[in-house]
């Protein structure tokens, strides 16, 4: 029974991972029949040449980087939740995201560094600048939580250590604001209402090969992650160097989080969220599973978003205004859930 339920879930999770691709490709702030979709993904082209430009540099760019960037934070929210021994561990909670974030604003507000965009004129140098930015914001955040999490033993106060750090960043991102030109103010605000529109076709083989190695690497470190679930000294007894497996779970965590933020925004909640939305469709947390799982969920929920970023009458919605309207619901629901969901078994 548990492996036809994993077998559904799987199948369901590529289901809707297809319809969500193929819903994205088809509805846009441009309406473009569905045939001239079709031919202009077959490479016969279309009458007007600017249907082209949009399905081929931004709808399909767009799909690629929404279900990249939305399995990269949902992995990393899982890394994070098995790592820390806590349900509501993630990226934007732990102040990684925020982390990332101000390394992107050092770059770009201090140094004049550009945010990965659709820009022609963006040079190769710059975004990877703002992406070694972001890694390294990423990583001092991870560090400082890797430090507190030897002396503070309770889970409860190392998220207040996160929601400060996090406040801690936001305060160096505005001293930031308010020594940039008015050009810089403008593109990083921009930037922080999130965004999967914001990976060109000349950026994407950068941003798709960090992202993919990441989720690999993740799918490496399934047996010290189902280790650590039993406990540090059980882990230990098993083999498992469990500082040296802590240090590898954080170092992808910083690089898929810092990836994501450098290219796309600090998108908040789908690391918090979505392993849970895996865990309860499994009913477990044997990442064996629990990863393909999350990856999946991850990449249809971004999918969704995406989707209705774009499905309004007035304009373009940031994905930061449509993702706490899903997640916090499924918080809410784990929060007064919580005694009858064994989410580390």
């Amino acid at each position: 029974m548990p492996n036809l339920r994993y077998h559904i879930s799987l199948a369901a999770l590529t289901i809707a991972l297809i319809v969500l691709a193929v819903l994205c490709l088809l509805i846009g702030s441009v309406d473009i029949s569905a045939g001239a979709v079709w031919d202009i993904i077959c490479g016969r082209g279309a009458e007007n040449k600017a249907w082209e430009i949009i399905v081929l540099q931004s709808r399909v760019p767009t799909i690629i980087t929404a279900a990249l960037a939305g399995a990269a934070l949902a992995v990393s929210g899982l890394l994070l939740q098995t790592t820390f021994n806590n349900p509501l561990a993630g990226p934007s909670i732990l102040g990684v995201s925020s982390g990332a974030g101000l390394g992107v604003a050092v770059v770009m507000l201090a140094f004049g560094g550009v945010i990965g965009s659709n820009s022609m004129g963006v040079s190769i140098g710059s975004y990877v600048a703002t992406l070694l930015g972001a890694v390294a914001g990423a990583g001092a955040v991870l560090g400082v939580l890797m430090a507190m999490a030897t002396i503070v033993k309770s889970n409860t106060m190392l998220l207040i250590v996160g929601i400060l750090i996090s406040y801690l960043t936001s305060s160096i991102v505005s001293l930031l604001n308010s020594i940039a030109s008015e050009e810089g103010v403008h593109s990083y605000v921009a930037w922080g209402f999130g965004s999967f529109s914001g990976v060109s076709v000349e950026q994407m083989p950068i941003f798709a090969t960090l992202t993919i190695l990441g989720l690999a690497a993740s799918a490496l470190m399934v047996k010290p992650l189902n280790a650590l679930l039993l406990g540090t000294r059980y882990a230990q007894n098993l083999g498992v160097d469990t500082k040296r497996a802590r240090n590898r779970l954080l170092l992808i965590t910083g690089v898929l989080t810092a990836v994501v933020t450098a290219f796309c925004g600090p998108i908040g909640f789908l690391g918090l969220v979505v392993p849970h939305i895996a865990r309860l469709a499994l009913s477990t947390s044997n990442h064996i599973r629990l990863i393909p799982a999350t990856i999946l969920a991850g990449a249809d929920t971004a999918l969704l978003c995406s989707l209705l970023s774009v499905s309004g009458n007035h304009g373009i919605i940031p994905i930061n205004a449509i993702t706490p309207v899903i997640g916090i619901p499924i918080i809410l629901y784990i929060i007064i859930n919580r005694r009858r969901i064994n989410y580390f078994n």
